[in-house]
């Protein structure tokens, strides 16, 4: 069982910018490839980010030049950095590990999220 515990969402106007961390409950060098997911109320789950334990990423295109992904694995935390944000980025985002090769959920559980708005 794994658990995940986002945090650092709020109320940015766009251009602003955020920082989400998601602590993880076992060790994430363990589980291999992480990410971020993001969810409108109505809409599937969305892919943004991967991060391998060699720290390679690779983002979404609607997200490249403008967030990145970090991981601490001594911490067992993922981070999102978000710069320059847009409307179109407001929803829920949402950690979890990712099946290698792939940008599926490696976990059937998922965390509380934390909830981003972009608006003036």
């Amino acid at each position: 069982q794994v658990e995940f515990m986002e945090s650092g969402g709020g109320l940015v106007e766009p251009g602003g910018s955020l920082r989400l961390s998601c602590v993880v409950s076992r060790s994430i060098v363990s589980i291999g490839v992480m990410g971020w997911y993001r969810q409108v109320p109505g809409s599937q789950r969305e892919w943004v980010a991967s991060i391998s334990t060699g720290h390679l990423t690779d983002l979404a295109e609607s997200v490249k030049g403008r967030f990145i992904i970090t991981r601490d694995n001594s911490k067992n935390t993922v981070y999102l950095q978000m710069k320059n944000l847009k409307p179109e980025d407001t929803g829920a985002y949402f950690c979890n590990g990712i099946e290698r090769s792939t940008t599926n959920p490696l976990f059937d559980s998922w965390g509380q999220g934390t909830q981003v708005t972009v608006s003036s």
